[in-house]
C-alpha cells in the first residue's frame, strides 16, 4: 500500500479543511436568496447526517463495539455510504454558504479526497477479512448506490440508533462557522 494513500487516510477530515475555510472567509460572487438557500443546503447537510446515522447503526465505528464485516443496512447498496454522506453534508454547507459557483469544486474535492481514502481502506479491508471482503468488493459498487440490496435478514439496530445519533453529533458543529459568518456580515 502506498505511503501517500495511508497520509491521505490518516488526514482525510483535516484535509476537507481548506475548502470549508473557503465557504466561511470567503464572499466573492455569493448568492443572496438567504432563505431558499438555507432551506435547501440544510435538507442537503440533514440528509448526509441521517445517512451517517443509518451507516452507524450497522457500522458501529464510534460505538465502541466488535467490529465486523458491514454489509447490511446502506451497506447493502453501497460501499462507502460514509463518505457519500460527508460529501452531502459539505455540498449543502456550500449551498449554505451561498457560494454555488464553488459547488463543482468542492465535488471535485471530496471525489479526489475519498477516492485516494477508499483505495487505502479497501486494500486494509480486504487484507483484513479476505474472501468475504472481495465478495462484496465484486457485488457492492464503490459511489452509485443500486436500489435494491440483497437480502440480509432480519437485522436489530434499534438498540444502535441513540448511541449512533450521539456519535454522530458532531457533524453539526460543521454548522456553525456558517452561522457565524452569515451573523456577522
Amino acid at each position: 500500500m502506498s505511503e501517500f494513500y495511508q497520509f491521505v487516510y490518516r488526514v482525510r477530515g483535516l484535509l476537507m479543511i481548506p475548502p470549508c475555510a473557503v465557504l466561511v472567509f470567503v464572499r466573492l460572487r455569493e448568492t443572496e436568496w438567504d432563505t431558499v438557500l438555507w432551506s435547501v443546503g440544510l435538507l442537503i447537510f440533514l440528509a448526509g447526517v441521517g445517512l451517517r446515522v443509518w451507516a452507524q447503526m450497522h457500522l458501529h465505528y464510534r460505538l465502541h463495539i466488535h467490529k465486523k464485516l458491514t454489509t447490511t443496512g446502506p451497506y447493502a447498496h453501497v460501499r462507502n455510504p460514509i463518505y457519500i454522506a460527508n460529501t452531502a453534508m459539505l455540498i449543502g454547507l456550500t449551498v449554505i454558504s451561498e457560494l454555488l459557483w464553488f459547488l463543482p469544486v468542492m465535488l471535485a474535492w471530496c471525489a479526489v479526497v475519498y477516492t485516494f481514502v477508499v483505495r487505502r481502506e479497501e486494500a486494509h479491508l480486504l487484507e483484513k477479512y479476505g474472501r468475504p471482503y472481495a465478495d462484496f468488493l465484486a457485488s457492492t459498487p464503490r459511489w452509485l448506490p443500486r436500489l435494491h440490496g440483497r437480502d440480509t435478514g432480519p437485522i436489530r439496530v434499534r438498540q444502535f440508533l441513540w448511541g449512533s445519533v450521539v456519535a454522530e453529533l458532531h457533524c453539526f458543529l460543521w454548522l456553525l462557522p456558517l452561522i457565524l459568518k452569515e451573523l456577522w456580515f
